[in-house]
């Protein structure tokens, strides 16, 4: 059986189909693995471009994102204040305590696998480690509300819930982008539908085995406001203040919930 869409546009996948997403999501799991091992201080974000390319590459895979609309680089480095959509360059050298997150993704056989982690480079405060944790927790509520039968927004209402209670919990009032959000993803990188990082739930499509979708929260230490810079990509908070980004793509089969960037 090959892929179809569904009515509204959103396409569906066979099992053979998802176990060949479950491929490329592994050279993207393998490669942020490298990337994060390598990011040290001294180390510059454009060595970790072609550490990742290199990554893909061997592994018979093509960088997804490398000429995605004039897109120059294999991955995203984001750092610190940089929200995403951060261009590598050999003169973005690491220091200690550095945030860098890094968006990743990869094409196997014409299947696409997307992810993106936050590293702490050295020691970095322990206000940016509640800030990635506090991200990676909002991608995990919002992984676990995904089921079938349930609603697009169900998974944007759990993420948004989740962003509050860490701003809760760590007494920080984190923004949330909103701006920016998850996606279907298959045959192409960005698919529908558009995935909103926050919402009420029980609105929009109903989830279905054989969608796949990336989920991926994005917290800032302060302001939910962000800017482009001139280079046409970078997106940088308003305020200053850090930010961090955790994504997986995820699959509904007719078992359950399959994570298919999450490591072996």
């Amino acid at each position: 059986m090959r892929s179809l869409r569904v009515a509204s546009s959103i396409e569906l996948k066979s099992a053979g189909e998802l176990e060949a997403m479950r491929a490329a999501g592994l050279v993207v799991a393998s490669t942020l693995a490298a990337v994060t091992e390598a990011a040290k201080p001294g180390v510059s974000t454009g060595e970790l471009d072609a550490l990742a390319e290199a990554t893909i590459r061997d592994a018979g895979a093509v960088p997804s994102f490398k000429g995605y609309h004039g897109f120059p680089a294999s991955v995203c480095a984001s750092v610190n204040e940089q929200v995403v959509h951060g261009i590598p360059s050999t003169k973005q050298v690491l220091a200690d305590g550095d945030l860098l997150s890094v968006d990743c993704g990869a094409i196997l056989e014409g299947w696409h696998g997307d992810s993106a982690v936050t590293i702490a480079v050295g020691d970095v405060s322990e206000a940016d480690r509640k800030l990635s944790e506090a991200t990676r927790e909002a991608m995990t509520a919002g992984i676990d509300a995904v089921r079938p039968g349930g609603r697009l927004t169900d998974i944007s209402h759990a993420v948004e819930t989740a962003a509050d209670a860490a701003s809760v919990r760590d007494d920080v009032e984190y923004g949330l982008i909103t701006t920016y959000g998850g996606h279907g993803i298959g045959t192409s990188m960005h698919m529908d539908p558009f995935l909103p990082n926050a919402g009420k739930p029980g609105k929009g499509p109903r989830l279905r085995p054989g969608m796949a979708l990336a989920i991926e929260p994005m917290l800032t230490g302060g302001t939910d406001d962000t800017i482009e810079l001139d280079d046409g990509w970078t997106v940088v908070t308003a305020d200053g203040s850090r930010a961090a980004h955790w994504e997986h793509t995820v699959a509904i089969t007719d078992d359950g919930i399959w994570i298919l960037t999450l490591p072996e």
